[in-house]
């Protein structure tokens, strides 16, 4: 299967730079995976294409503000990080700038000095090993001292750091945020609920793998990026219950799908579990738990994209997408909305 046959023409200015004043008010296209049907709706209606007895699944987790800009010792030196994984014991794994001058030994400050790091060693594709010495809560600092990690294709400065994380976010570990869940506001949750659809929460810490194009022309010799994952107890009983009732899981983000899918066995019985998933979704895979998705539109050549067209059918998503490139529909993180069902 060649990764080119997930190729689309996306003109530049289709892609969000800021978010909408109203979260809700995004375009929703809808697509039926069965004939490739397409209609047009808002997000704020989304409610019309829930029913009663369905179970809707969010991603929880929270965008860490894990862009750090500061200097180097000795001489004083700009440096920049991302975090992107803890390691434990004060240590995280992390991307730097400008790589060459990030040795081990290097030492780094932030702020006044508030936080200080050394980086330790050189790990795989580059990244460093990085030990952060500080007196406090390090997410406090992080809060204090931190700028949001935006996507590289947003150019656009964010006024509200808030509006990189959904309503419902509480668990820190993302490098990027679990877009599709943007859109939610409390009150369309609130008449979510009121319709008889019940909510549930995994968590997903997001890494920036998420934006990486496949580089392998065979799209199966890709080895995908590892993330952190976990489903309570009584969101597997929730999923469990309702699909034996003939109600439908519907998954709000490609993260939440990826997260149910790892911890599905082959019998379609959602389990309880926490720890690292390296799924890899694409046409041809069996889905065991997922019968609806919300998501937002991704990038060409995406491990995203193949995701929804192994939901969806890769003609009905590019079919889709041209439809959207046609109709002006916006564009990945800060853009439109899709309902694949």
């Amino acid at each position: 299967m060649n990764t080119k046959d997930f190729y689309y023409d996306l003109p530049p200015e289709l892609i969000a730079q800021t978010p909408l004043e109203k979260r809700d008010a995004s375009r929703l296209m809808l697509l039926n995976k069965s004939n490739g049907e397409i209609g047009h709706d808002y997000f704020y209606n989304l409610i019309k294409f829930l029913n009663p007895g369905d179970c809707l699944i969010l991603n929880d987790s929270r965008v860490l503000p894990a862009r750090l800009i500061g200097q180097r010792l000795p001489g004083g030196g700009a440096c920049e990080l991302l975090l992107l994984n803890d390691k434990g014991g004060n240590i995280w794994e992390c991307l730097v700038r400008p790589g060459r001058r990030m040795r081990p030994g290097t030492r780094l400050i932030f702020g006044g000095g508030e936080l200080r790091a050394e980086i330790l060693e050189i790990a795989d594709g580059g990244n460093r090993l990085i030990k952060f010495i500080y007196d406090g809560i390090f997410l406090e600092i992080l809060e204090e001292l931190g700028k949001m990690p935006l996507p590289p294709y947003i150019h656009a400065e964010l006024q509200n750091r808030e509006r990189y994380q959904t309503v419902y976010a509480k668990s820190p570990g993302s490098a990027a945020a679990p877009t599709a869940g943007l859109h939610f506001t409390p009150e369309l949750l609130n008449k979510i609920q009121e319709k008889g659809v019940q909510i549930g929460y995994v968590t997903l810490h997001v890494g920036l793998g998420t934006f990486r194009p496949v580089r392998e022309a065979d799209l199966t010799e890709h080895e995908m990026h590892k993330e952190f994952c976990m489903v309570s107890q009584e969101t597997a009983d929730l999923v469990n219950h309702t699909r034996a009732a003939g109600g439908r899981c519907i998954c709000a983000g490609t993260t939440s799908c990826r997260t149910l899918e790892t911890w599905a066995d082959e019998n379609g019985i959602l389990n309880p579990g926490a720890g690292w998933t390296g799924i890899y979704i694409y046409p041809g895979y069996q889905f065991k738990i997922t019968d609806g998705s919300i998501t937002n539109f991704h990038l060409p050549e995406s491990t995203l994209l193949m995701l929804v067209s192994a939901f969806a059918g890769r003609e009905n998503i590019l079919a889709a997408y041209r439809e959207a490139v046609e109709k002006r529909y916006r564009f990945f993180s800060f853009g439109d909305a899709m309902f694949l069902y």
